[in-house]
């Protein structure tokens, strides 16, 4: 009985392994697409989009203002599984930035800035 107990054991950690094996994305990086880098918008509704990566299971987005160096507020933080994310923003200068996740590994940040004008 002993041995049957040990060669079950074996198996699960075997079979756990296997389970257990995350691709790592930690050296790759998201593609930002809109809005551009220092893009000025003349609408209150911002879509933010980027391209999917291989291997992620959700994405974290933030928006901050001005920047995340010197941010007065961060206006969104949020994971999502989509690629695309809306919000009304008011009038002011922005930094946005997405990173990419799965179960074992994040990439670092893409970010770029933009502003809303009316």
């Amino acid at each position: 009985m002993k041995h049957i107990s040990i060669l079950l054991l074996f198996m699960v950690m075997i079979a756990c392994d296997d389970i257990i094996e995350v691709e790592d994305i930690s050296n790759e990086s998201v593609v930002l697409l809109a809005p551009i880098n220092e893009a000025v918008l003349d609408t209150l509704g911002t879509t933010f989009t980027w391209e999917p990566l291989a291997f992620a299971d959700s994405y974290l987005l933030q928006v901050a203002t001005p920047s995340f160096e010197s941010a007065s507020k961060i206006v969104i933080d949020t994971t999502i599984t989509k690629t695309s994310f809306s919000k009304l923003l008011k009038v002011n200068a922005y930094q946005w930035r997405v990173r990419a996740e799965n179960s074992g590994y994040h990439t670092d940040y893409s970010k770029q800035s933009f502003s809303v004008e009316k």
